[in-house]
């Protein structure tokens, strides 16, 4: 029994001088460049696919979605623009339909209706919001 404990002492004694010492502020300052890097490269590419799909030839696209109403849980009117038509559609569960074709010049009808005033900002809400007693 002594020439077992004999012998499986220098192996503990190796193997307790062998493990290193563990620097906690290296292996943090490590796991958070990490963290970083994987985050600027979620960044990147979320970039990069904003700039690539924005190229598009133009004139490419014949079709467009001009304006969408949603009139139901499920249901929507949408207005087209295709071929120099606009084309009124009503999109639901059971499929598209075709509601009517206007025809003439499409510059036209933009210029009829007057321009939206534009919704006001977060501050400026804020401000009023001060202002009532």
């Amino acid at each position: 029994m002594s020439t077992v404990l004999a012998l499986l002492a220098p192996a503990a004694q190796a193997a307790a001088t062998a493990a290193p010492e563990i620097d906690a502020a290296a292996e943090l300052l490590r796991v958070v460049l990490s963290l970083a890097g994987i985050i600027a490269l979620i960044f990147a590419a979320g970039w990069l696919s904003r700039r690539l799909a924005g190229r598009t030839a133009p004139g490419g696209r014949r079709i467009r979605c001009v304006e969408t109403l949603a009139v139901g849980a499920r249901d929507r009117v949408l207005l087209l623009e295709a071929n120099g038509k606009r084309l009124l559609v009503g999109a639901g569960p059971g499929g598209l339909r075709t509601l009517h074709v206007y025809d003439g010049d499409i510059a036209s009808s933009d210029d009829s209706a007057p321009p939206a005033a534009p919704a006001p900002g977060f501050a400026e809400l804020l401000a009023r919001w001060k202002r009532t007693p």
